[in-house]
């Protein structure tokens, strides 16, 4: 019994050794695959901003082509407008006369 007293003690410091030697190669890992993560991010970002900017033209070319098409349609609108009321008026004309 009492061997198992001096035993048990070292057998659990060996583990405990075993154990922090395991976690320092673990957070040595992490940090080196967080340097690498942080790369590829900055990265994403540097590609994010330039795709940002043709994004913008992109964005402001639609702008101007649905300008365009709304003046267009408006254009045509109240002309067919003016066409329909001026029959509207010859034919009031002609109900008075």
């Amino acid at each position: 019994m009492n061997d198992m007293l001096e035993i048990l003690p070292v057998i659990l410091y060996i583990c405990a050794i075993i154990l922090l030697i395991v976690l320092n190669v673990l957070a040595i890992r992490l940090i080196k695959t967080l340097g690498k993560v942080d790369k590829t991010i900055e990265e994403v970002n540097d590609k994010v901003g330039k795709l940002n900017s043709l994004f913008n033209l992109v964005d402001s070319a639609a702008d101007a082509v649905s300008m365009v098409s709304d003046r267009f349609v408006n254009v045509i609108s109240n002309k067919v407008l003016k066409f329909f009321s001026k029959k509207k008026k010859k034919k009031k004309e002609e109900e008075y006369e």
